[in-house]
């Protein structure tokens, strides 16, 4: 919402300034007049603050809010954490938006509303964190709640990371191996089968007609593989395709239940971390799903939401969904039986991102001799499918 910087009396005569966030100027005007507040000016505001400056790395935004916990707790005043952490910032947009930040506290608006200006740097869970923080006078416990669940959201990030790198680097690898023997040494073989005058085997033809595929239309090939990456990135942008990419991603083997370990430990850890700060369990929910990651998950969180808004418990529209494994409807049902959901949702949190590391080290091991078979497969076909007329050619000079 576009913030407004006002210039007023208060009711015993008092010119007062601040920013107020607002739909629209007149909502603005009215909410000041019910405040007691004779306006004497009000204009919309241009500053830095109303600027997004871009995303931030999530090991810096950790970084940021330990530090601010540690200042809040030491009882700076708000305005000069935000200066201290601004100035001391390496990152350059982020150090603009911090000093954004702070110029609209400054100016009257609470920390929510400066951060939820910026949100690409500061998501829907990190702000309404802040706001229950403020609300309940204990910001500095939000803040340090905020920082550890960021350093757990990273290394669970870094973790699904590590497991793709080495399929995709071997994959990658051999797609380069077999193009330059497509284009550089397949070429010399099939001039020099040429002169021949009889048929080549058929798997001899297939290489020969791969590689003149690959020299003749290489721009052709290319185009066609970007276009294809580029579509499938755009579909993944619509709702529909969203959807049914992350419902393929969710059945792949091995893979699939990685991600799934992932999205309920995210789950749990995101709906665990708010409602222990005071966040509405509707409103929690609500975030979760934004925040999930996977639309199939969303999809179910969103669905048992309404399930809650009904009157109904979590634990039973959690199952209903089919997304989630029995042990964390059964915990989550613990949970909310004995008060402790919170508490309840930060164990399985943790025993999802064990879960997630073994997986990890499982998929790991597993890959690295499928992908030395695949490799060894694609070039061995290549190897003796060229070799094939030269045994040809010698066995009918040995007959003679």
């Amino acid at each position: 919402m576009p913030a407004f910087a006002w210039k007023g009396k208060n009711r015993l005569g008092e010119v007062q300034e601040g920013l107020i966030v607002s739909d629209s100027k007149d909502a603005a005007s009215v909410t000041l007049k019910r405040n007691g507040i004779q306006i004497i000016s009000i204009k919309a505001q241009q500053s830095a603050g109303t600027k997004s400056f871009g995303k931030v790395n999530q090991k810096d935004l950790a970084i940021f809010t330990r530090q601010f916990s540690v200042m809040i707790d030491a009882g700076l005043p708000l305005v000069q954490c935000l200066e201290i952490l601004g100035a001391q910032q390496e990152d350059k947009g982020f150090q603009k938006i911090i000093a954004a930040v702070r110029q609209d506290v400054e100016q009257g608006a609470t920390l929510q509303t400066a951060l939820s200006k910026h949100p690409k740097a500061f998501n829907d869970l990190y702000v309404n964190m802040v706001g229950a923080g403020e609300t309940g006078g204990i910001l500095d416990v939000i803040l340090q709640r905020l920082s550890g669940y960021i350093e757990k959201a990273v290394k669970l990030t870094a973790k699904v990371k590590s497991a793709m790198i080495y399929p995709i680097a071997v994959i990658s690898i051999a797609l380069i191996v077999v193009v330059i023997i497509m284009v550089k040494v397949i070429p010399v073989f099939s001039a020099m089968y040429e002169g021949l005058g009889s048929t080549l085997p058929l798997p001899t033809r297939i290489c020969i007609g791969i590689s003149n595929v690959l020299i003749r239309y290489s721009y052709i090939v290319i185009a066609f593989a970007v276009l294809i990456y580029f579509g499938i990135r755009q579909y993944y942008r619509t709702v529909a395709g969203k959807l049914q990419i992350d419902a393929i991603t969710l059945k792949i083997p091995v893979l699939g239940d990685i991600l799934l370990k992932v999205a309920v430990a995210r789950f749990c850890r995101t709906l665990g971390t708010l409602i222990s700060s005071g966040v509405p369990i509707l409103e929690g929910m609500d975030i979760t799903a934004r925040t999930s990651g996977n639309q199939v998950v969303q999809n179910g969180i969103l669905k048992a939401k309404e399930a809650v808004e009904q009157g109904r418990n979590i634990a039973t529209p959690l199952a209903e969904t089919k997304i989630f494994p029995p042990m964390v409807v059964q915990m989550v049902g613990v949970g909310e039986a004995t008060g402790a959901l919170d508490a309840m949702l930060s164990k399985v949190a943790d025993f999802y991102e064990d879960e997630v590391d073994n997986a990890v080290a499982g998929m790991t091991s597993l890959m690295e001799p499928v992908m030395i078979a695949m490799l060894g497969g694609i070039i061995g076909f290549i190897v003796v499918a060229m070799y094939m007329p030269i045994f040809q050619l010698a066995n009918v000079v040995g007959k003679d």
